[in-house]
């Protein structure tokens, strides 16, 4: 057991820079995603109802829940919604900044001080994130009826959208954890 211990309090270093790599897969997938369709469409829920991005498009929310696309349908009405919206070069946006903070955030392992931007953008990109429990209704499991009463539905019972966007709370910690790293090798120099 002893042997096991030293081995994980000796891998530390290394197992911060597999955080990092981590947080790179994960924003290089994610970003790299916002370059499609289904998924341009799947954040303007997020984005429609935060005060915080609200801006970045031309509509006003609740008016996108009229022009949804179904993951792996493609509806021309709504895409041409999308496209006046601004919902594609939003997504596009967001997508090349994502992938950059990934890279950011990879680039620790061999320069602190990059890291350090990386895992600092990391954990304020999940603030952002982590905020869409408040502002955006669809993070809840909704009432639709039924036969007979929806037993659990509202706060606090996350729906798809909810759970995933919960999950930013390891990303956060873990910008925060590389950050934390990053300024150590810093002042170690």
């Amino acid at each position: 057991m002893n042997s096991i211990l030293h081995t994980l309090a000796g891998a530390q270093r290394n197992l911060v820079h597999l955080l990092r790599i981590s947080i790179f897969i994960v924003m290089a997938w994610i970003g790299g995603l916002k370059a499609f369709q289904y998924e341009a469409d799947g954040i303007v829920p997020f984005v429609a109802n935060s005060p915080l991005m609200q801006f970045f498009y031309s509509k006003d929310a609740p008016e996108y829940q009229q022009y949804k696309n179904p993951e792996g349908k493609t509806v021309t009405k709504n895409i041409e919604w999308h496209k006046a919206n601004r919902t594609y070069l939003f997504s596009y946006g967001l997508g090349t900044v994502i992938v950059l903070i990934g890279l950011l955030t990879l680039a620790g392992i061999w320069w602190p001080g990059l890291g350090l931007v990386g895992g600092l953008l990391t954990f304020l990109m999940s603030l952002v994130t982590l905020s869409f429990l408040i502002t955006t209704p669809e993070v809840y499991v909704p009432n639709l009826g039924g036969d007979f009463p929806t037993p659990h539905y509202g706060f606090p019972y996350l729906s798809g959208a909810g759970r995933l966007v919960l999950k930013d709370v390891i990303m956060l910690a873990a910008g925060l954890i590389t950050a934390s790293d990053a300024a150590q090798r810093l002042l170690q120099r």
